[in-house]
């Protein structure tokens, strides 16, 4: 590749990036400071308040964002792939050996973050949607009645797009944004030369004496100043699909640049006007800019918004392949790019709870609390995670990394306690949702243990198997069998099933087995692998990382080179469909035993799962207990 070709490249994935990463933390200037200096909270709106605010907000995104995650955590990459997900797996990896007495809490701590995720992404569409359409009260404030309506309508028309995909539309993202944040940048401008005794606020001690002197109250402000860094997991979430290099450039070339002049810029035009404190983001330029802002920033709210559904149907993903989620019916929306993809399952609750949370709430600034403790949340675990990351893969002293992640911990920790303090007020929302996927994930991954546990009380060493079937071999026919089978399973029940009713063998056996290992892909030369059982029979391995595409059909085609072809047409696929019944007295709660046999029961089944052509398979059921 040449060096133009380089370049050329390197700025069309910055200026995709610009679109698809930063849709969410450049939408926080809409209700950041007009929801800090909210009546309710009880903090005046003085000069030294105000400039203490902003050096908090601009130190935070310099501090959380540009040191944090755009420095620090993007280093931890899986082979690429960025996210909590992606993070938890490689954390669980790294102290596998070294430390595995950590394993479990670390599970435990990445699924908790991704739960907060998912409490995230709810969130988002609501509250930049709303913040966004809440600049028609400016214009007219007889227009209030009808910002929830016309936040429930544009929110609808976005879900329902979903299943067109992105492909189309995405390429405008860009272009938008880049628009969006040039916007934000002159309007900061502008206030600036107005007054620009602001620009005090980037004395860092600023920051400091407003918390000395406010104590309780700049604590509770703290809680709302949270929302300018909202947005940052997704530099780290998307970073498998522009690299780092596009982040952080996209991030110090265009983003930081203009959120920085646009909170100045609030920050001055409240310094003339302190009667903007009710909405100042839309008082920038005056009532003639209101109505062309209002179309701007509910573009750029609907682009936010986009890009948390996006990572809503990537995250559930690989939680389906990690063994923390049933599997669900997956679309592919375009032909070229697998990242994208649709879950109507996922889309359409989603929606349901997004628009609860816009009706009941009603307005960003009563989200805005409700949002502060997802995302600190997922920042606390993220810093965590990163440390087991940086110690036991990396193996850097232990002073060092106490050093690296011990500052930021700290932080996190302060946010994410200002942000416990909006528990009442919101807070719960996001907290309700964590806990009831906390429970519907653990529960999945304990019930798929607890029935794997039951079929190996019960199975039949493979082997030893066929070693005693081919002493009088059964009538053999003609064409391949292939039996899926679990890992360290022993004979498949199907075989069993097939040999009793219809006495018969077909003349090639292959026992499949998928692996799912905790790395985002696996390479075509590590993929399959085969061994030969004797008799015609052979053991088929098949492995994938969580965010590869199971392709059965697929992988059977790079088999040839291990001297094992398929014809398809030649080929049945038997599959065992498990029909799983609670049994009192024995496994988990019986509520969760419950909770898990329906899951299981409405679970994608393993044929439509693996790509597997319908009209080769053959499903025989089976019951298990637990």
């Amino acid at each position: 590749m040449t060096e133009q070709h380089k370049k050329s490249s390197l700025a069309a994935l910055t200026l995709a990036a610009v679109g698809i990463v930063y849709g969410d933390i450049g939408t926080s200037p809409l209700y950041t400071l007009k929801t800090v200096f909210d009546p309710e909270h009880g903090l005046a709106l003085t000069e030294g308040n105000l400039l203490g605010i902003i050096s908090l907000i601009f130190w935070g995104l310099t501090i959380i964002v540009s040191l944090k995650y755009v420095s620090l955590v993007l280093r931890a990459d899986n082979r690429g792939e960025g996210g909590i997900m992606a993070l938890m797996a490689l954390a669980l990896n790294s102290v596998t050996k070294a430390a595995p007495k950590w394993h479990y809490p670390l599970m435990l701590l990445g699924v908790f973050g991704a739960t907060m995720f998912y409490g995230d992404s709810v969130i988002t569409p609501a509250i930049s949607v709303l913040g966004a359409i809440e600049g028609l009260e400016v214009a007219a404030p007889g227009l209030e009645q009808y910002i929830v309506p016309l936040t429930i309508i544009v929110l609808i028309t976005l879900y329902a797009m979903q299943r067109h995909g992105t492909a189309g539309i995405g390429r405008f993202f860009g272009p938008i944004m880049v628009v969006w944040f040039a916007t934000l940048a002159v309007m900061g401008l502008v206030n600036i030369v107005e007054a620009p005794r602001v620009l005090y606020a980037l004395n860092p001690f600023n920051a400091l004496r407003f918390m000395y002197e406010n104590s309780m109250i700049a604590f509770v402000a703290l809680g709302a100043v949270v929302l300018a860094l909202t947005g940052a997991e997704a530099l780290y979430a998307d970073m498998g699909h522009f690299g780092k290099k596009p982040i952080r450039a996209a991030w110090f070339m265009i983003v930081f640049p203009a959120l920085a002049l646009n909170y100045l810029g609030q920050g001055a035009l409240l310094l003339t006007h302190p009667d903007a404190v009710t909405n100042p983001f839309f008082h920038q330029l005056g009532e003639w800019s209101v109505y062309p802002l209002v179309v701007l920033s509910t573009l750029a709210a609907v682009i936010a918004s986009q890009a948390t559904i996006s990572g809503t149907f990537s995250m559930t993903k690989q939680a389906i392949a990690l063994g923390l989620l049933p599997r669900m019916r997956i679309l592919h929306t375009s032909a070229s790019e697998i990242g994208q993809i649709y879950i109507p399952a996922v889309n359409w609750l989603q929606l349901v709870v997004v628009l609860l949370a816009v009706v009941g709430f009603g307005s960003s600034d009563k989200l805005a609390g409700a949002y502060g403790i997802a995302v600190t949340a997922t920042m606390l675990a993220t810093t965590v995670l990163t440390f087991f990351v940086i110690r036991y893969r990396w193996h850097l002293p232990l002073v060092l990394c106490f050093g690296a992640t011990g500052f930021f911990l700290a932080l996190d920790i302060a946010l994410f306690s200002a942000s416990t303090l909006k528990l009442f007020h919101g807070g719960w929302f996001p907290l309700l949702l964590g806990v009831v996927l906390f429970t519907v994930m653990l529960t999945w991954k304990r019930g798929r243990e607890l029935v794997f546990e039951n079929l190996q009380k019960h199975a039949i060493p493979l082997e030893e198997f066929l070693s005693s079937l081919f002493v009088a071999p059964p009538t053999r026919v003609y064409g391949t069998a292939i039996f899926m089978r679990g890992e360290s399973d022993g004979v498949p029940h199907a075989l069993l099933h097939n040999l009793s009713h219809n006495k018969v063998l077909h003349e090639r056996v292959v026992f499949l087995t998928v692996h799912i290992i905790e790395e985002p892909y696996v390479t075509e030369a590590e993929q399959v692998k085969v061994t030969d059982l004797g008799h015609q029979c052979y053991q088929l391995n098949i492995y994938y990382g969580f965010k590869d595409e199971p392709d059965i059909p697929r992988v059977m085609r790079l088999c040839e080179c291990l001297e094992l072809p398929f014809e398809m047409m030649e080929t049945s696929f038997f599959i065992a469909r498990q029909t799983v019944i609670s049994a009192p007295g024995s496994g988990m709660a019986t509520w969760r035993e419950h909770l898990f046999v329906a899951m299981s029961r409405n679970a994608r089944g393993a044929a439509d799962y693996y790509q597997i052509p319908p009209n080769r398979v053959i499903e025989l059921g089976t019951q298990v207990e637990i």
